[in-house]
């Protein structure tokens, strides 16, 4: 899922993360790989935001769902999808 500039800000003030630029040299690969997304590093790894249920006030929400962890020999190691448990809340309604 691409988020817009006011979803990545808000994503980042609820998710202690670093957004990957879309002009970054990576990004061409990430999609590749991944699909159209916006990229976020944590301490954890490689990560994105999916579109989860409507938050009790009916606002959009999205799960951050991690694609990569950070491997000591490699720098990122992928792996299959795995969310977390953590929700971020993007915004209202449209």
């Amino acid at each position: 899922m691409r988020l817009t500039v006011s979803e990545v800000e808000r994503t980042l003030s609820q998710f202690e993360a670093q957004a990957i630029p879309d002009n970054h040299p990576m990004i061409p690969q990430l999609y590749e790989i991944f699909g159209d997304h916006t990229f976020f590093l944590d301490d954890n790894g490689l990560n994105i935001v999916e579109p989860a249920e409507p938050t009790q006030a009916g606002g959009q929400a999205g799960k951050v769902v991690n694609l990569a962890d950070w491997s000591d020999a490699n720098g990122l190691a992928a792996h299959d999808p795995e969310p977390t448990d953590l929700v971020i809340v993007l915004g209202a309604r449209h």
